[in-house]
């Protein structure tokens, strides 16, 4: 008589675990990416949580009307919104020195609203609105961006070997593997969607934690050529914070190091980090970037310049997607982003960026019609 313990009849995959359990996870990519979808969403909503609890807490209240001195046309109206500051030196791709005015972008700033305090450069010249920033790319910003990203891609690298040498299922783990990376392009469009659309509306210079972050996207619409002049990691250290090593470490450990669910997530973050140089090649002409890049576009893998443009006409409510573009269409056409302006209204009274520019826009979202006229 021959005794078999259930260990003996048990296939291991490659990290030690039972190989039915990691067949059982291949059938979870849909409740993934569902669960992305609602994380990219909720963490995205940050810049517009922090700006409603701020707002609230300067609330004045007059009986049972509520006046929100951040959010009022007076207060926007205010030239004193800027304080311009010190020149700074800036050296650009040919080494040439030139002299940029830096400002500080304070409370209630929206441009193209009248008398917002800050006017549309003439020319190309570069105006920084957050303080102590520079066009100059420092080598703390190129250890940090080359850090991240060389560690997103040895995750990547191990998860991919660690799904193709299950032997026996090389071809369902291939197409598993690609599922997986076409999934999260898509997801890290949507989610670097939401996250613009909250920075461009909500909050401003003062916003506890995301401040800069947010006046830096909203004064992106004063002088947006100001972006092309920046350097690759000058122009992608600061999403390395919140996409960054940390991140990629903190999943893979909640996750038991599952190659799958890591593989996502290193892909994903590294296409948040990228999606800000995606972003600067859409505001770039043909002729200054390499024909792979153009390339890129063309085949929409990353964010097109036509596409782009449109998010630049005011009042700035829409094409928000900024990775490859390819969830502006329908994120646009559903009223997404017009619904939860309206939810976030009805909490607090705090109207977004996009309403104060276009007040027929308000009222539309406010009666209930969120998509766009035909």
């Amino acid at each position: 008589v021959i005794i078999r313990t259930p260990e003996d009849s048990i296939e291991m995959n490659h990290f030690g675990r039972p190989l039915k359990h990691y067949h059982a996870q291949q059938h979870t990519l849909v409740l993934l990416s569902t669960i992305v979808t609602v994380a990219a969403f909720s963490s995205s909503l940050v810049p517009a949580a922090s700006s409603i609890i701020y707002s609230g807490r300067q609330r004045i209240c007059f009986g049972n009307k509520a006046f929100h001195p951040l959010f009022s046309q007076a207060a926007t109206a205010s030239p004193s919104n800027v304080e311009e500051k010190s020149d700074v030196l800036v050296e650009d791709s040919e080494g040439a020195v030139s002299t940029k005015t830096s400002y500080v972008l304070e409370d209630g700033f929206i441009f193209g609203l009248e008398n917002s305090g800050l006017e549309r450069p003439k020319g190309k010249q570069a105006l920084l609105v957050v303080e102590d920033d520079s066009l100059e790319t420092k080598p703390y910003q190129v250890a940090v961006v080359a850090s991240t990203l060389t560690v997103h891609a040895l995750f990547m690298i191990y998860c991919i070997s660690a799904m193709l040498q299950q032997d026996s299922h090389i071809y369902t783990n291939s197409v598993a593997a690609l599922s997986i990376l076409f999934s999260s392009w898509v997801l890290a469009d949507l989610g670097s969607g939401i996250f613009h659309w909250s920075v461009d509306n909500y909050g401003n210079g003062k916003t506890p934690i995301l401040g800069s972050i947010i006046a830096a996207f909203q004064g992106h619409h004063t002088a947006p050529w100001t972006i092309t002049q920046r350097g690759f990691c000058n122009n992608t250290y600061k999403l390395c914070v919140p996409f960054g090593i940390p991140s990629i470490v903190a999943i893979s450990a909640m996750s038991h190091h599952n190659p799958m669910i890591t593989l996502f997530f290193a892909s994903f973050l590294t296409l948040e980090v990228l999606s800000q140089e995606f972003h600067k090649w859409s505001h770039m002409t043909k002729a200054q970037v390499p024909q792979w890049v153009n390339a890129l576009q063309d085949f929409g893998i990353t964010v097109p310049r036509t596409q782009h443009a449109l998010h630049h006409m005011a009042p700035y409510e829409g094409n928000y997607c900024i990775v490859s573009g390819v969830c502006n269409d329908i994120l646009d056409k559903s009223g997404f982003f017009r619904r939860f302006e309206k939810i976030i209204y009805e909490i607090n009274v705090v109207e977004s960026n996009a309403w104060k520019l276009d007040p027929e826009l308000r009222s539309r979202t406010l009666r209930g019609e969120f998509t766009p006229k035909s």
